[in-house]
């Protein structure tokens, strides 16, 4: 698993328990999976359609760092399946599991859109790529 981006635990995440609030950490792992699938896909109109069970297993509290895991579980023809896994790096322990979030490609009228991707390609590849058009 590749741990893409960390996020520092803030006063405004917490929840009144003073540990990280579930619905902040849910939003931080839709936006990592929205954009790591828009750079995957190269399409800025990718969406969320689904998230599968999901189940807190430790948390993190205020000045906590945590780090957000991705892995491509499959391409499908307009969809990208994702895995998640996030864990507070201060403590090392895995705060929460989800083993499927399906992103889709759209087109610029909304409707699925085949991507044509079968593989993972990192960005510094995609990068040398394009600069050799020039």
């Amino acid at each position: 698993m590749r741990f893409h981006t960390r996020k520092w635990v803030k006063p405004q995440d917490l929840n009144p328990n003073k540990t990280l609030f579930g619905g902040t950490l849910l939003a931080w792992i839709d936006e990592e999976a929205a954009l790591y699938s828009i750079v995957q896909l190269e399409n800025p109109h990718v969406v969320t359609k689904y998230m599968s069970e999901i189940n807190f297993m430790s948390s993190a509290r205020e000045g906590d760092i945590v780090e957000i895991g991705i892995d491509v579980v499959k391409f499908g023809k307009s969809s990208l399946v994702l895995r998640s896994v996030v864990r507070n790096k201060m403590t090392q322990e895995i705060i929460i599991r989800v083993e499927n979030i399906t992103m889709v490609n759209l087109d610029e009228n909304g409707k699925p859109k085949p991507h044509g991707k079968k593989e993972i390609e990192f960005v510094k590849n995609r990068l040398d790529f394009r600069s050799d058009k020039n």
